[in-house]
């Protein structure tokens, strides 16, 4: 059975009752699921309302209590496991073993945030007369409103939350629409937890019309949003409006730079399994393939022949490798990036079209020869395309990849430390990974610069943003 879909307020389940509902889809299958109720401004301010309550409690909570749920979540986190990623698989389309897989390494960050809280301290600072006490003190902001995506569902939602809570915060999230069964599951599990009522509220709706209503009431103080930079833009500014602290995790236009020196065979391989993780829907995918041109024709051939080995399929089935994409809206778009990279003189060598079946599909698609100004050079494509561009001077290709807005995460291949050393300083990117995909742990930061982000969404600087710093001195 796919999850009963509610909104979650002041620690009760709330089902439909007459409000506006939206029809949930199998991408794979195009069946319907289930209906999602949408919050009415009612519901909303009854949410507002619960969490300002629950907030002048659990504001005093002790860090043991905090913790206690926390570890729960992660218990119940790996034992929901299954059934959970089930139903994401159904509303979201990626392979099971992926939504498994997300779900288990969230339990991590669960068990991560319930020791780290434990550990949120003050300081002391020596006075410049013997009489006078100065102490730092850090406190929770109050009151969050959140907005999680659809391409990760669970990570994007837990990650929010148990920050938020092991700060000692309360918290309204607003989840995804298009896949809500994994965000109930987390509800659930907080509730079984026994979170207090009030300190964690799911909220549905229209997007834009909840996160208005939200951010613009003075009750919340805290806005975490991860998504698009035009839609964190507008939520940014309109927080900005109202002195509210952000914390903006924002899309990118990962690049790649693979050296001549490089494990050639392994890079492409690596390279073309994570190219099509979750069909291409990661915020931090690889999209910007710089190869040296020294071992251009090489990469290119192992890219394209792991690429071809790729079962794309419904997610439920055991041997599918690559799910669909999770909207109808996002097969046209892929097909706008294939149509203009041809317009520009590239070449479609696999892929370029929708699959000729039921459901969202989209080839594995790999584009070469295409000049720096192309739209699949310039614009994240969030979706299983890969352009592969050649280069030959160490300076210039780092310059083309700090040439866009973007910088959330990047990735180098090569065995040079001196390489390594020069590239990793001189990317603009709040994350740089050399030869491997080392980011996302729950003990290190995750955010970018310039576009891409304000703050982060993991490692100790995680709490920053829900913690506001108090200086208090007496004599």
């Amino acid at each position: 059975m796919y999850e009963t879909l509610a909104l979650y307020i002041d620690g009760e389940f709330i089902d439909g009752g007459g409000r506006k509902t939206d029809q949930i889809t199998n991408p794979a299958t195009l069946e319907e699921l289930g209906q999602l109720p949408h919050a009415t401004t009612a519901d909303l301010d009854r949410a507002l309302a619960a969490a300002a309550r629950a907030f002048e409690s659990w504001r005093h909570s002790s860090p043991m209590q905090r913790s206690e749920i926390l570890r729960k979540v992660g218990q119940l986190s790996r034992e929901r496991a299954q059934e959970i990623g089930r139903n994401m698989t159904l509303d979201q389309g990626k392979p099971l073993a992926e939504s498994v897989g997300e779900i288990m390494s969230c339990a991590d960050h669960a068990d991560w945030h319930a020791e780290e809280c434990r550990r949120i301290y003050g300081r002391v600072i020596l006075p410049r007369s013997p009489e006078v006490r100065q102490m730092v003190l850090r406190e929770p902001i109050g009151v969050c409103a959140a907005f999680t995506p659809w391409n990760f569902p669970y990570n994007q939602a837990i990650r929010k939350i148990c920050a938020a809570i092991g700060a000692g915060c309360t918290i309204i999230l607003k989840g995804p629409e298009d896949a809500p069964s994994a965000v109930m599951a987390i509800a659930r599990m907080f509730h079984d937890a026994g979170l207090p009522p009030g300190v964690l509220n799911i909220v549905w709706g229209v997007p834009a019309e909840v996160s208005d209503y939200l951010i613009r009431s003075p009750i919340v103080r805290k806005v975490s949003f991860t998504g698009s930079v035009p839609v964190g833009k507008q939520l940014a500014s309109l927080a900005g409006a109202h002195m509210k602290r952000v914390t903006m995790e924002l899309g990118g236009h990962s690049p790649v730079l693979v050296f001549d020196d490089a494990d050639i065979d392994r890079a492409a391989k690596q390279l073309a399994r994570f190219k099509v993780r979750n069909a291409g829907q990661v915020c931090v995918s690889p999209t910007r393939f710089y190869i040296h041109d020294k071992v251009y024709d090489q990469f290119l051939e192992g890219f394209v022949n792991t690429l071809k080995t790729v079962k794309v399929g419904d997610g439920l089935d055991p041997d599918t490798q690559m799910g669909p994409l999770a909207h109808a809206r996002r097969v046209p778009t892929m097909q706008k990036f294939v149509d203009n990279a041809l317009q520009r003189g590239g070449k479609v060598v696999l892929g370029g079209e929708a699959l000729d079946r039921k459901g969202h599909f989209f080839s594995p698609t790999v584009v070469t020869d295409l000049p720096e100004d192309a739209m699949l050079m310039t614009e994240e494509p969030f979706g299983p395309i890969a352009p592969l561009v050649r280069f030959s001077d160490t300076d210039d290709v780092i310059k083309r990849a700090n040439s866009l807005p973007f910088g959330l995460s990047s990735y180098v291949f090569t065995n040079s430390l001196q390489t390594a050393t020069k590239v990793s300083n001189g990317i603009e990117s709040g994350m740089v990974n050399i030869n491997h995909f080392g980011s996302a742990l729950p003990e290190t930061p995750f955010g970018g610069v310039k576009d891409s982000g304000i703050g982060s969404e993991g490692g100790t600087e995680t709490f920053d943003g829900y913690l506001v710093t108090k200086f208090v001195t007496h004599v």
